[in-house]
């Protein structure tokens, strides 16, 4: 499955989070930065590597009202949540097999109750 992206796909993305069972893999990201440009070409990869996740990408600029909260200091800035909490929110080398281990590691874990930071906001769009 494709890459979804806030501006175009927000119904999609609502959908897809609907399901309890489905990984949220965000990257937030702006559109500026070079280093992002470069790295949405692996994230959708990744995407498409893992069709059970749902992969959004972020533009923490045209998107400041769900993410401002969070502190983005560099780029690419990864969140994985599940139904029930944070797995991972922090920034990453842009080289997606850090991001795919991680995705690997999650989905055969049972997660933990914990604070969600987006999944909530974006299923509600």
């Amino acid at each position: 499955m494709p890459t979804l992206d806030l501006d175009t796909d927000a119904s999609a993305i609502a959908g897809r989070l609907a399901d309890p069972d489905t990984l949220l893999v965000a990257c937030l990201c702006a559109e500026w930065c070079g280093t992002c440009r470069e790295y949405r070409l692996m994230f959708d990869v990744l995407a498409d590597a893992h069709p059970a996740a749902c992969f959004v990408w972020i533009d923490i600029e045209t998107h400041s009202e769900l993410v401002d909260e969070y502190d983005v200091e560099n780029f690419p800035t990864i969140l994985i949540e599940d139904d029930m909490s944070t797995r991972f929110f922090g920034t990453v080398l842009p080289q997606p097999r850090i991001v795919e281990r991680m995705i690997e590691e999650f989905a055969g874990r049972p997660s933990s109750p914990g604070a969600l930071k987006l999944r909530r906001q974006l299923a509600g769009a």
